[in-house]
């Protein structure tokens, strides 16, 4: 069974890069405290340490 990650965006998106506005987006987070379940896999990782600032993350 592949694991899964919780990602709660834990920080404002205002003020911050393009990229990284693009990237809490493709995660599907939209506001603060905002919660998704993703599946774990190296795109996702990749997409998490671009935003590590701005989001928490939990393995399920």
């Amino acid at each position: 069974m592949s694991k899964k990650l919780e990602i709660t965006l834990t920080r404002s998106v205002i003020g911050r890069t393009q990229k990284q506005v693009k990237t809490v987006q493709a995660l599907g987070l939209k506001r603060i405290n905002d919660s998704v379940v993703q599946q774990d896999n190296s795109a996702v990782r990749g997409m998490i340490n671009t935003v590590s600032h701005l989001v928490s993350v939990k393995e399920i």
